[in-house]
């Protein structure tokens, strides 16, 4: 486990969430589950109470905390592709089941959880100070970002 994680309050969805997750991402898996039993108050007994998993070797714990707390935007999971086809690869799995588009490449998924999915190109177009301003106005009027548009507003600025 790493030093320090990132844990994500659930309400009942904690092993749901860890399955959908690391079923989308590769070198990921759930390392164990604590139930909830006698010892381990939490919840019926049997329930998952914590998840821990590791998306793309990263360690997560999802908790089964209860309706207290929902994800707002102000906390999101950043991803870098490297590619169109993995951005709308992901893109569309983080969106099954419920899930939201929003704008400049975020969604939110099917648990409220808000991703971003951000093309490793963007990063590199913003850092170049011609071309930050044309790019910015192109991805501000997108939802699911589009590399070649981009690219091609990088060009045209």
């Amino acid at each position: 486990m790493d030093k320090i994680s990132t844990c994500l309050w659930f309400d009942g969805h904690a092993e749901e969430a860890a399955k959908f997750y690391t079923n989308i991402f590769g070198n990921s898996r759930i390392v164990d589950v604590m139930r909830s039993n006698d010892a381990v108050p939490g919840g019926k007994p049997g329930t998952a109470l914590v998840v821990n998993f590791e998306l793309e070797g990263r360690s997560f714990q999802a908790l089964n905390g209860g309706p207290q707390f929902n994800f707002t935007e102000a906390i999101s999971l950043l991803v870098d592709v490297g590619s169109q086809d993995e951005l709308d690869t992901l893109w569309s799995k983080l969106l099954a089941g419920g899930g939201s588009p929003q704008e400049c490449g975020w969604l939110k998924d099917k648990f409220g959880l808000s991703w971003q999915i951000v093309p490793r190109q963007l990063m590199q177009l913003l850092r170049d100070p011609t071309k930050a301003m044309p790019v910015t106005k192109a991805m501000l009027q997108m939802v699911k970002l589009d590399i070649a548009a981009l690219q091609r507003a990088a060009h045209a600025g």
